[in-house]
């Protein structure tokens, strides 16, 4: 299992923060998505083997807020 933080940016609210894990936890492969909208982070741990970083962010892309790698 990998585990990763994402910053999020665009979030305003609890739905949002629903909405962005509900959407990882959709992928295949994701075991784990905790948002905190204060902080503006995704926690995930996924299968690597399933799942890229670049398919975490793309999700979370489509779901209509900004990610990237938390460094």
């Amino acid at each position: 299992m990998n585990k990763t933080t994402l910053k999020i940016k665009g979030m305003s609210c609890a739905h949002c923060v629903k909405k962005i894990e509900t959407a990882l936890l959709d992928l295949n492969g994701v075991v784990v998505a905790k948002v905190n909208l204060k902080k503006e982070i995704a926690k995930v741990k996924y299968d690597g083997s399933a799942l890229t970083l670049e398919d975490l962010t793309a999700t979370v892309k489509e779901a209509g807020y900004e990610a990237a790698p938390n460094k």
